[in-house]
């Protein structure tokens, strides 16, 4: 065995000042000693430099030549020849190990007998340090100190297999090796039978009787047969459970398109109820127009009959009678609308008073509403009861005399020509409760003192809340902007009261005067344009909130669309019912638009929302006839200056990306 002499190793580092102790062998160069420190200290070889005493020392001079000892100790100074780009820092101690590569031990070199006892020699011992973690061989545990101790392991590296140069694999055998012996084990047994002196009972003996011997094949077949009888019995359960799942999905299929259908008639037996209480008891203005329309429908069917089966002067006088007979509809109808507009009066006056008396209200950091009343709500509120006040019925003659009391007390802290009038006739209607006056006489006077009171409470000096609620601003400064000439009947309206369709390029009749001019003339009903126009706006907003040309659509608009452009009527099976149909996209991943629509059923609807390849789903002249609708009415909306800019615009977001358009794409959770 060979031996290798080491030495001890001090190592300066400056300008840091850290002492590094390492043990080498005595044969290693300088250079070796800066490619060690090069690679643990991180910086090139040949900037460390290394001095002896003050005196620099060779790459090529070996440890023995510059005069170290076996076992001895030598301290060098390094440094850097380059401390600005390639410092040397100190060296972090490890954590793991706090030991360091060379200890001194004193050893006692006497005998304890001898007389020079105090006799020691200082001997250099290397670390060596573990390359290998040492494997956990399990221990015990002391029961009464719960001290655990754990089994050592051998500190020898194991040896390495030389290497051969050619790369060796080795596995187990996958063979099965089996082995056949013959085991005969030894049982003794015996028989006791009935004799002299010895009695056995035979009451649980068994008789047994030869049968019929059963070969191999018999037995194989009897076994064959019992499975086949199992399977049978099994697949017979299996068709039970497949039949009864079968009935039991026909079942809740016939019973969801019985509710489906019952769904249908309830839904139209509410439309034509709807539309029965409508025409009985109209009170919006489309209810009137609804009636109006069926008026104009019943005069063109007389007409046409009265053209058809008389002439001459009995022709004359049919349509005389006729036109009497519309004129008291017409009578009947205006007198409907009469009452509604003084119910619908009575409603608006007391909505604007709960309205004006309303505290403030707002939501607080917790989610609590808070509501704070004003001197101005306070107000508002004590007007507001006062007026529902005078306008009761049934009150006796001190009660009524008390609330006109109250009221003269009220109007009297403002003088103006408005209070005046009021105290003139609260004064009257006492005077005549006075002199024993029917109620039924006073009926006209109670009316003008109520509206004088609500004129009161209208004025914005009276009440301060009323100038939040009045549509007419106080400022005449505002009376100038968006106020535009109807020229049906030349006033001078806000532009709130016109209404423009798409296609307009100036301000026309107000509103009023096209309902007027609609009611005399053509009588039209738009409420199922106008419900189509809500469906499809509803749709697209929950599928593409950023939608625009839904709301640029007007009801006129979309009657083009659904009348010329469709032909009132589904594309599918040409149902008529406006009722029923519903606009929506052709194609689903593109934004809805009159040039990307299809009109159908509510039914085919939901169908046409799973197509996901139109061209499969339909044949190729339908689709023909698709294209060429939406042609006519890219042809006609692109004449409109609103809908040519959309149209300028979708166009060239498709020329630079075709997914920019893609929103959203119709399912039936959607729907």
């Amino acid at each position: 065995m060979m031996r290798l002499e080491t030495l001890q190793q001090q190592i300066l580092l400056m300008p840091e000042g850290q002492m590094m102790t390492k043990a080498f062998t005595i044969g290693l160069t300088t250079q070796d000693l800066k490619s060690h420190f090069a690679n643990e200290l991180r910086v090139p070889s040949d900037i460390i430099h290394i001095t002896l005493n003050g005196q620099t020392v060779g790459g090529h001079q070996t440890l023995m030549g510059l005069g170290v000892q076996p076992h001895g100790t030598v301290q060098f100074e390094m440094s850097s020849l380059d401390p600005e780009n390639y410092p040397i820092k100190p060296v972090k101690a490890q954590q793991e190990c706090n030991m360091p590569d060379v200890i001194t031990v004193r050893v006692q070199t006497a005998l304890p007998s001898s007389p020079d006892v105090n006799t020691f020699q200082d001997v250099v011992v290397e670390i060596e340090r573990a390359t290998l973690k040492k494997p956990f061989l399990g221990g015990y545990r002391h029961k009464l100190t719960k001290i655990e101790y754990h089994h050592a392991a051998v500190q020898t590296i194991p040896r390495r297999r030389p290497d051969r140069g050619v790369e060796m694999f080795s596995r187990d055998t996958q063979t099965v090796k089996l082995k056949s012996q013959a085991q005969q084990c030894a049982i003794s047994t015996s028989t006791q039978m009935t004799k002299i002196g010895c009695y056995v009972s035979n009451m649980k003996d068994k008789l047994i009787t030869p049968v019929k011997y059963i070969t191999a094949d018999q037995f194989h077949n009897m076994r064959l047969k019992a499975a086949i009888t199992i399977q049978t019995y099994v697949r017979r359960w299996q068709a039970q459970r497949l039949t009864a799942q079968l009935r039991l999905d026909k079942e809740l299929r016939v019973a969801c398109a019985e509710r489906e259908e019952r769904r249908k008639v309830q839904e139209k037996e509410d439309q034509i109820r709807s539309e029965y209480n409508r025409r009985m008891n109209p009170e919006k203005k489309a209810d009137f127009a609804l009636l109006y329309s069926a008026l104009e429908k019943w005069r063109q069917e007389e007409v046409e009959r009265i053209n058809a089966t008389l002439n001459g002067a009995e022709r004359k006088a049919a349509l005389c009678a006729l036109l009497q007979e519309e004129t008291g509809l017409i009578a009947s109808i205006e007198r409907h609308r009469i009452a509604a507009g003084e119910r619908y009066q009575e409603k608006a006056v007391q909505a604007f008073l709960n309205k004006c008396a309303a505290p403030k209200t707002w939501r607080a950091f917790d989610g609590i509403m808070t509501q704070m009343d004003t001197p101005y709500s306070l107000r508002a509120k004590e007007l507001r009861d006062l007026y529902n006040s005078i306008n009761l019925q049934y009150l006796s003659q001190e009660e009524r005399l008390d609330v006109l009391q109250t009221l003269k007390h009220t109007v009297k802290e403002h003088e103006c020509k408005l209070t005046q009038q009021i105290v003139q006739l609260i004064d009257r209607e006492a005077d005549l409760l006075m002199r024993g006056v029917k109620d039924s006489n006073l009926e006209g006077l109670r009316k003008r003192i109520s509206t004088l009171f609500l004129q009161y409470i209208k004025t914005p000096a009276f009440n301060p809340q009323a100038a939040k609620m009045l549509r007419v601003p106080q400022d005449p400064a505002e009376l100038r902007k968006n106020v535009y000439l109807c020229r049906g009947c030349s006033k001078y309206l806000p532009c709130s009261e016109f209404t423009l369709t798409a296609s307009a390029r100036v301000v026309g009749v107000c509103r009023h005067c096209s309902e007027l001019d609609n009611e005399a003339r053509r009588r039209e009903d738009i409420s199922h344009y106008r419900t189509i126009l809500r469906r499809l706006r509803k749709a697209e907003a929950e599928c593409s909130p950023d939608t625009k040309i839904t709301y640029l659509l007007q009801e006129q608009d979309l009657r083009y669309l659904v009348d010329v452009v469709w032909g009132a009527q589904s594309a599918l099976s040409a149902w008529k019912d406006l009722y029923d149909l519903v606009l929506v996209r052709w194609d689903t991943l593109y934004e809805w638009s009159p040039w990307n629509c299809i009109l159908l059923t509510k039914d085919e609807a939901a169908a046409h929302h799973k197509v996901e390849n139109i061209e499969k789903a339909y044949g190729m002249p339908f689709i023909r006839n698709i294209k060429h609708k939406h042609t006519l009415a890219r042809k006609y909306f692109s004449q409109i200056p609103v809908m040519a800019k959309y149209l300028h615009d979708t166009d060239s977001k498709t020329a630079v990306h075709d997914n920019l358009l893609v929103t959203k794409p119709f399912t039936a959770a959607t729907k």
